[in-house]
């Protein structure tokens, strides 16, 4: 409600001036923002002294009304004023600290970050091809995408053929065509995304003459279930040698060279007969326990042996298919899962952990070659060497 008439014109600017001050005075007690905030309500708000009195002009006598309007628009102006002049003074303080705490010092050094470093499979990788080329072995790639006939046909492995079912394969839809041809001077075959690193085999003896002396590491697909033991994307490096006079006893006395080679003198290899499409004779190889160097652990079931990979004879059907005479050249070929050796040496119980971007796992691996504890034992290998 307004404030009842005043006694006289007198009486009037004393009220507006006693508001005037006290209004001021609110003003200068306010130390910040938040204060100076908690003090609007009684400057400007509907029961302010000032804004009362406004209130109660239209009872003032005529004759005094104008003086008392002019008055009291002056001291609400200087009381507006104060407010804007102390919101300022307030907000230039503040953001003078804030600067002044997070001033930026483009001199100095920033904080050292660790460095990065290569995946364990690439460091894996890269320390299988330095010990296969110290063997006088190149190293070939190709696509991972590939057409039937140099995935299965080309390797012994015809449409109908039952091994088949032991690749779950993943077929790409291209359209009607593909560049990448089947290999035989024919109509373009259905694409895979290739189940093994074989199809660089089988270009590599269609675009290069024998001799060959290659190794062929790369990336997998399989249509597996992710687990401990598979996914549906891995590594595996295959070799192969093809050359004038090549018997099965220079495959075992290669695979016992990289076996010293790659895990130290103390291990030996061994061969079991097995049975591959592309190769005739084939062989699956263990080598001696990396952990217990063949005493016989949890991980090699007490055997003193682990398996490794799949071996054998280039078949004859497999060079043909290539435009090699198999009654001039032999050759002998090996693969074995690149992500199952990193497991096996390191002490990893779990594929998935490889594959998760947990920087604090991949991270401890530093190019170490060092054997690690005994894990528990790892699923055996697949028959393809996985």
């Amino acid at each position: 409600m307004p404030d009842p008439p005043a006694d006289g014109l007198d009486d009037l600017l004393a009220r507006i001036a006693d508001g005037r001050e006290s209004a001021l005075a609110a003003i200068a007690g306010a130390a910040d923002l938040a204060q100076l905030s908690a003090v609007e309500p009684t400057l400007f708000g509907r029961d302010a002294a000032l804004g009362r009195i406004k209130r109660g002009l239209g009872k003032v006598a005529t004759a005094d009304r104008g003086k008392a309007g002019r008055v009291l628009g002056a001291a609400q102006q200087a009381v507006r004023q104060a407010h804007a002049d102390a919101r300022d003074r307030f907000a230039g303080a503040e953001r003078r600290t804030r600067l002044a705490a997070e001033r930026l010092d483009l001199t100095e050094a920033l904080p050292a970050r660790g460095r990065g470093r290569l995946h364990l499979v690439t460091q894996t990788t890269e320390r299988l091809e330095d010990v296969f080329v110290g063997m006088g072995f190149t190293v070939s790639e190709g696509p991972q995408a590939e057409t039937d006939w140099y995935n299965f046909e080309a390797l012994n492995l015809p449409a109908a053929h039952p091994a088949r079912s032991m690749w779950d394969t993943l077929y790409l839809d291209l359209g009607e065509r593909t560049e990448l041809g089947d290999g035989a001077g024919g109509e373009a075959s259905s694409v895979v995304l290739r189940t093994h690193t074989s199809p660089v085999q089988i270009r590599v003896m269609t675009t290069q003459p024998p001799p060959v002396y290659t190794v062929c590491p790369g990336r997998v697909f399989r249509r597996d279930t992710a687990d401990a033991s598979h996914m549906p994307v891995f590594h595996q490096i295959e070799g192969l040698v093809v050359d004038r006079g090549i018997s099965f006893a220079d495959m075992a006395g290669t695979l016992e060279e990289f076996t010293s080679a790659y895990f130290g003198g103390a291990t030996s290899s061994r061969l079991r007969p097995s049975y591959f499409p592309f190769t005739e004779p084939s062989a699956e190889f263990d080598i001696t326990c990396v952990l217990c160097e063949g005493a016989g652990c949890r991980t090699c079931a007490r055997t003193g042996w682990i398996e490794l990979g799949g071996c054998g004879m280039v078949h004859p059907n497999v060079l043909s298919n290539c435009g090699i005479d198999p009654e001039e050249w032999t050759g002998f070929a090996f693969g074995f899962g690149i992500d199952r050796l990193a497991l096996m040496r390191h002490g990893i119980d779990d594929l998935r952990d490889m594959y998760t971007n947990d920087v604090r796992f991949v991270g401890q691996f530093r190019g170490s070659t060092a054997v690690a504890a005994p894990p528990p034992p790892p699923p055996a290998a697949a028959e393809d060497g996985r």
